[in-house]
């Protein structure tokens, strides 16, 4: 063989294993859980410089971090907060990108005085740590900040004293609440008072000009523990819920769907990042997962579930 034939069919060679690479690989799947982190529920989830970082429940002494590329394969980072009061649940962490570009992480604690109490912690980065910057409300749980696109904040509660209601107070700044606290739910409705009268877990998304307060009802140790949505076109309310609530609950060998944040994958879809529970004891053995969440032409929000089950990832 010349040097010019054996030069050729090398190439062609090349041409046909880089033909052959170029072949899609089988489509991308997760399977729920998505988290090796026994008990983790209470989920919230940014996206910064491309990576994703999950805050939820874990130990009740601080909150760990979590990093994703696609929201499926997570890496441990450590804890990026302590509170020595104890009780830390639901964290919310806020990105200031219009302002001080730090990030601002509402949490839950055991109030010394009794009760719980929600707080506001700062960082320089998504990692922390946080700096505890004081309490924000005394006798509450479960915050989460909202920026409208005017630029005013409001932020989402739950009060305890008078039985789980939701409310929403106008912020001066990122850690400072002005004005009155207005009420956006209670519970009311039978799966709302399923295993306790339970309305918590507030999350806020906003769609032509709708402002839709998404939240989880009943008691969270129970399996019909589930999520549901109310409506306005003001983010201070006045709220109306959505007839076909629960738009995720128990069924099929879920328990417990709840305590939600949403988050655009990397597909651009919406995806619904939250708990379920492993059996339907009362109990607080969960889990943490992830599912498509989607609005019709109605603008009605659905999500489908799953667990143990390959289906494609974002």
């Amino acid at each position: 063989m010349t040097l010019a034939m054996s030069l050729a069919a090398a190439l062609a060679l090349c041409a046909l294993t880089g033909a052959a690479s170029a072949e899609p690989g089988p489509p991308k799947t997760y399977r729920n859980p998505i988290l090796n982190a026994p008990g983790a529920a209470d989920p919230t989830v940014i996206r910064y410089k491309g990576l994703y970082y999950l805050y939820p429940t874990l130990d009740s002494r601080g909150y760990d971090v979590w990093t994703s590329k696609d929201l499926v394969n997570w890496t441990p980072r450590g804890k990026c907060y302590t509170d020595a009061r104890g009780g830390v649940w639901a964290p919310d962490v806020f990105y200031n990108a219009r302002g001080d570009k730090r990030f601002y992480l509402y949490y839950t604690a055991d109030n010394p005085k009794g009760g719980k109490l929600v707080g506001v912690a700062v960082a320089d980065g998504p990692l922390g740590p946080f700096v505890d910057k004081g309490v924000l409300v005394e006798g509450a749980i479960d915050a989460h900040l909202v920026r409208d696109d005017d630029g005013k904040c409001y932020l989402y509660y739950v009060m305890l004293p008078g039985g789980f209601r939701i409310m929403v107070s106008p912020m001066a700044d990122l850690l400072t609440l002005t004005g009155e606290p207005r009420l956006c739910i209670k519970p009311e409705l039978p799966w709302e008072r399923a295993d306790g009268e339970v309305t918590e877990g507030p999350w806020m998304i906003k769609r032509k000009g709708v402002f839709y307060l998404m939240y989880s009802g009943s008691g969270a140790m129970g399996p019909d523990y589930a999520i549901g949505y109310a409506t306005s076109k003001s983010p201070l309310g006045p709220f109306v819920k959505h007839p076909g609530n629960p738009i995720a609950h128990r069924g099929g060998g879920i328990y417990g769907p709840g305590h939600h944040c949403v988050v655009a994958g990397p597909d651009k879809r919406l995806w619904l990042v939250y708990h379920q529970k492993n059996t339907d004891r009362r109990d607080w053995d969960r889990f943490l997962a992830i599912d498509p969440l989607w609005f019709d032409d109605q603008g009605v929000i659905h999500a489908r579930l799953s667990r143990g089950t390959d289906e494609p990832a974002p």
